[in-house]
């Protein structure tokens, strides 16, 4: 059990298996979403690093700046990896924060409107924003941003809402040390 496994957001617990509830999909954050929170901490790192040349008020600030940039930027990339969005056969749920879990969900049946954003950017790199519309108008589920390989992701929602359930999207095996 590592860092990562003790820093994921578990999100197999709030599925409802009882009531016939099967994840068809969990979709993690595309590597872009963390990519400027990196170059806070890498900054962080580098002007911490540097303050050991200096001595006297300079290396004090220099140390208090390259900390607290790279707490910054170290909250920020656990903030990203922490935001799951997870399709069901029954609903769609979103799991979010670092010190505190938020969660919003939304039926299928109350998705009226998916608009799917594409940036230049998320061209290249493949990813995009889910925007959804819904008749209960969910504050914390109504933009996605960051979907990694946003047209299979969107296929599977279609399909999903079409009532066809396929198996579970496996995610690509993660090295587990052995």
């Amino acid at each position: 059990m590592g860092v990562l496994s003790w820093l994921d957001p578990h999100v197999d617990k709030y599925i409802l298996t009882t009531a016939g509830e099967q994840k068809v999909v969990e979709v993690k954050k595309h590597w872009a979403a963390s990519a400027w929170p990196g170059v806070q901490l890498l900054i962080g790192v580098i002007i911490f690093v540097s303050a050991f040349a200096f001595q006297g008020a300079v290396y004090w600030i220099l140390f208090v700046l390259g900390v607290l940039l790279g707490l910054h930027g170290l909250y920020g990339m656990l903030e990203e990896y922490r935001d799951r969005f997870v399709i069901t056969n029954q609903r769609v749920f979103r799991v979010n924060g670092v010190f505190s879990t938020a969660r919003a969900s939304v039926p299928l049946l109350r998705i009226l409107d998916i608009t799917v954003n594409k940036p230049l950017i998320g061209r290249w790199l493949n990813y995009g924003h889910f925007i959804f519309e819904s008749a209960a108008q969910v504050q914390g589920l109504n933009k996605i941003t960051f979907v990694k390989d946003i047209d299979e992701r969107e296929d599977v929602l279609r399909i999903v809402m079409q009532g066809d359930v396929p198996q579970q999207v496996a995610a690509p095996a993660e090295d587990d040390g052995t």
